[in-house]
């Protein structure tokens, strides 16, 4: 069977679609285990956008006309299973903050490369629709990786290194 660039797209679909769901699931965790304020909110507020996201997925497969069903995403689990182990070995240091941040952001990357990749193939494709959608997640990720940025030189680096 050849498989092409539709194929493609709908696997990487799927995969992201795991893992934003996967993502909602963990961030009232995240949010629950840290110290700073800040980065409480910050995580809060990512859930409710990526409740959104959740949605825009769910109308990218409806515009390809394929079942919204997601794959199992290795990346995403490896990255939250790292998020896990640095709860269990950094609970009550000043350091989980910093730990949990900076998984945070290897997130955000993953979901940054994976989303610019999909409005790449969306455009190849012709599927006009679907990178706008694409393209608002996108933004949001970004903008998310940059509070998180903010946060970690702020406050959360520093309150991290104290002795």
């Amino acid at each position: 069977m050849i498989k092409t660039l539709n194929d493609l797209f709908y696997e990487t679909l799927r995969d992201m679609f795991y893992a934003e769901k996967k993502i909602l699931r963990t961030l009232p965790k995240l949010a629950r285990a840290v110290n700073s304020d800040d980065l409480r909110e910050a995580f809060l507020h990512h859930r409710d956008e990526t409740e959104g996201q959740v949605e825009r997925i769910e109308r990218v497969f409806e515009i390809i006309g394929k079942p919204a069903r997601g794959k199992t995403c290795d990346a995403i689990d490896g990255i939250l299973e790292e998020g896990n182990e640095v709860m269990a070995d950094f609970k009550g240091n000043p350091a989980l903050d910093a730990g949990l941040l900076a998984g945070a952001q290897a997130v955000e990357h993953y979901e940054i490369s994976r989303y610019g990749t999909l409005i790449a193939w969306a455009k190849v494709m012709r599927l006009s629709e679907i990178p706008p959608l694409l393209q608002e997640t996108l933004e949001q990720e970004i903008k998310a990786d940059e509070l998180l940025t903010k946060i970690a030189k702020t406050a959360v680096n520093a309150a991290a290194a104290v002795k």
